[in-house]
């Protein structure tokens, strides 16, 4: 997997989307990293809620979902 870098609405957050992801298939996330934590959207709403990880969740996050 590569990461691809999304335009988005944020100008402060550099946000990226996976390479598996494609702009009319199904939904995905996106993830921005912002000061020691990092956060995550919807690709399809990105005006939408987002979620913040400090680094140690977000590994175990990645981790696992490698995993499964």
């Amino acid at each position: 997997m590569s990461i691809k870098r999304s335009a988005g609405i944020d100008s402060e957050l550099e946000w990226f989307k996976s390479s598996y992801s494609t702009n009319d298939g199904p939904s995905c996330v996106e993830v921005a990293d912002a000061s020691g934590t990092v956060r995550v959207r919807d690709s399809k709403n990105r005006q939408g809620p987002r979620l913040a990880f400090g680094p140690t969740e977000w590994a175990a996050f990645v981790s696992y979902a490698a995993d499964h």
